[in-house]
C-alpha cells in the first residue's frame, strides 16, 4: 500500500528531473551551435533573425552558471547562493501571507455568492473584471497607500507587508472561482437528501458543499500558490521594496555586464520558489487524500 502511494510522487519527481536534464542539454546545444556558426544573422524561417546570441555575456554556460551559486561577489564574505536564498526566504514570508489572506478572502466570496444566485449574478463579472488591472501598474500605489495611510493600526506598517497585499490581488482570485464551482458541484440528489434532513444553510455548506468542493479549492491553491511568489516578487521589482529576491532580480539586471550568471542564479531561485510553493500544497492534499480515504484531482 505504502509502495503505491510513493509510486506517483516518486514518477512525478523522476519526470521533473528528467525535464530539468533535457532543459540544461538543450540550453548548452544551442549555445554550443550559435558558436559553432559565430551567431551569424541568418533568416531563419518564420522568426526572422531575432534568436539571441549566445555569447557568454547572454547566454552563460551552464557550468558558469553553477559556479555563480558558490562564488563570493565583491564586498562579499558570503557565497550568492547563499544571499539570494535569504532574499528567497523573505520573499516567501511575503508570498506566505498573500497566499494565507487570499485564501481566506477568496473563500469568504465564493461562500457568500454561492447563497445567492442573484448575488453572484451580479459580482462575477466585477471579480472577473478585478484581474484585468496590471499589477505592475497597482503595486507602487499600494505601496505608498501603507506608508501614508495605515497609521490608525496598533502596529507600524511596513513595505513588505505591502507587497503581501500584492501578492493577495492575484491569489484571491483563482480560489474564488474555483470555490464557487465546487460549493456548486454537489448533485441536486445530494442538496435534497440534505433538505430532507432539514439541514440548515450552515450544516448543508459544512456537511456537504465543502467537503465536495475540495478538488476545485486544491486546484485553486496550487495556482494561487504560485501566483503569490509571483505577486510579491513583481510588487518587491515594481514598487521598489527591498529585501527580497525581485529587488535582487533588479539590482542583479542592473549590473549584468559584471556578472550575468548572477541574474540567471537569481531567476532560478524565483523559479524554485514557486515550484516549492507548489510542492508545499501538493504534500498537504496527499496528506488529506490519506486521512479521508478519497481521491483529490491533481
Amino acid at each position: 500500500m505504502k509502495a503505491s502511494r510513493l509510486h506517483g510522487p516518486v514518477r512525478r519527481l523522476a519526470v521533473f528531473c528528467l525535464f530539468v536534464i533535457l532543459l540544461m542539454l538543450g540550453y548548452t546545444a544551442y549555445k554550443a551551435f550559435g558558436q559553432a556558426i559565430d551567431d551569424a544573422q541568418t533568416d531563419w524561417p518564420a522568426i526572422g533573425s531575432v534568436l539571441p546570441r549566445t555569447d557568454d555575456l547572454t547566454m552563460p554556460s551552464v557550468l558558469d552558471i553553477v559556479r555563480g551559486v558558490f562564488d563570493e561577489p565583491r564586498r562579499s564574505n558570503e557565497a550568492f547562493g547563499s544571499i539570494v536564498f535569504d532574499k528567497a526566504v523573505f520573499t516567501l514570508r511575503e508570498a506566505s501571507v498573500g497566499f494565507a489572506v487570499g485564501v481566506i478572502v477568496g473563500l469568504g466570496i465564493a461562500i457568500i455568492l454561492s447563497q445567492s444566485q442573484l448575488l453572484e449574478r451580479a459580482l462575477v463579472p466585477h471579480v472577473i473584471a478585478s484581474q484585468t488591472i496590471p499589477l505592475i501598474a497597482i503595486a507602487p500605489i499600494v505601496v505608498i497607500w501603507g506608508r501614508k495611510n495605515v497609521d490608525f493600526l496598533p502596529w507600524e506598517w511596513q513595505d513588505w507587508m505591502s507587497v503581501s497585499l500584492i501578492a493577495t490581488y492575484l491569489t484571491f482570485f483563482p480560489v474564488a472561482i474555483n470555490g464557487l464551482r465546487g460549493l456548486h458541484s454537489p448533485s441536486a440528489e445530494a442538496v435534497e437528501l440534505m433538505d430532507s434532513y432539514a439541514a440548515s444553510r450552515r450544516h448543508t455548506l459544512w456537511r456537504l458543499r465543502l467537503p465536495a468542493s475540495l478538488p476545485y479549492l486544491f486546484s485553486a491553491f496550487k495556482i494561487a500558490a504560485t501566483a503569490s511568489v509571483v505577486g510579491a516578487i513583481v510588487g518587491e521589482i515594481s514598487a521598489g521594496v527591498d529585501g527580497g529576491l525581485g529587488r535582487q532580480i533588479l539590482l542583479e539586471a542592473s549590473r549584468y555586464t559584471t556578472g550575468p550568471e548572477r541574474l540567471y542564479v537569481a531567476v532560478l531561485f524565483a523559479a524554485g520558489l514557486g515550484i516549492f510553493a507548489f510542492l508545499t500544497i501538493l504534500t498537504f492534499e496527499y496528506g488529506l487524500v490519506r486521512r479521508k480515504g478519497t481521491e483529490l484531482v491533481l
